[in-house]
């Protein structure tokens, strides 16, 4: 699995694999209290969030936040998701999809923006490390672009994996903008942090389930 030439999909983690939506929120709820600002609801969210992360919260307050609201608001987002993320599962369909890809010779990884060294720990939890050739996390702050996180993880499969071949599988119109800064194409899912409204002016197709995005892969990598 993983040759050169083969079909590759690079997934992301959060609100594509991993169904976090109810984590996310109130994470997100959790660190506009520390700023005295309303909770919001999904829809919202999903309606406004982009990144880099900073922009997001501009939308919210007016303003972008200062290093030390950022800094604080960042610091219990983080700490509120660890709480919540274990009453989170896996999107419906996902291991089927992940093990019937590897099963019809093509590969697949992981890149998240999710900390690398929480994030390794909770795929192996699900069971599904063994499906992917390589799972990265983030290094570094948090609220960035994928696009350069991209660039690395490419890079540390070359010879296994080509970009013209590779589909990246999310749920983030940063996810498009990442795959094309590697020459590689994306399918983004309706399911996670986006409305489908905001990710179809990514101009990359747009799904409602994993096994959609599968299958449009399959056609895209052909």
């Amino acid at each position: 699995m993983g040759t050169q030439g083969s079909a590759h999909i690079v997934w992301d983690w959060n609100g594509t694999l991993f169904h976090d939506n109810d984590a996310i929120i109130g994470a997100t709820n959790a660190a506009f209290a520390e700023l005295g600002l309303a909770p919001i609801t999904l829809e919202q969210y999903r309606a406004l969030y982009c990144v880099p992360v900073p922009r997001f919260y501009e939308r919210l307050l007016g303003r972008l936040p200062s290093d030390a609201e950022w800094e604080l608001m960042d610091g219990v987002f983080h700490r509120y998701y660890t709480e919540q993320r274990v009453r989170c599962r896996l999107t419906e369909g996902a291991e089927e999809l992940l093990a019937g890809w590897r099963s019809a010779g093509h590969s697949q990884s992981l890149l998240s923006m999710y900390g690398h060294e929480d994030l390794v720990p909770l795929v192996r939890g699900f069971g599904i490390e063994a499906h992917f050739i390589r799972v990265d996390g983030r290094t570094g702050p948090s609220g960035g672009s994928k696009a350069e996180h991209m660039v690395r993880h490419l890079e540390a499969l070359t010879g296994r994996v080509a970009p013209e071949r590779t589909v990246v599988i999310g749920d983030a119109a940063d996810d498009a903008v990442a795959a094309r800064h590697v020459g590689a194409r994306a399918v983004l899912y309706s399911g996670g942090s986006h409305s489908r409204v905001s990710l179809e002016g990514a101009g990359v197709p747009v799904v409602d389930t994993l096994a959609e995005a599968v299958a449009e892969a399959r056609r895209m990598a052909a």
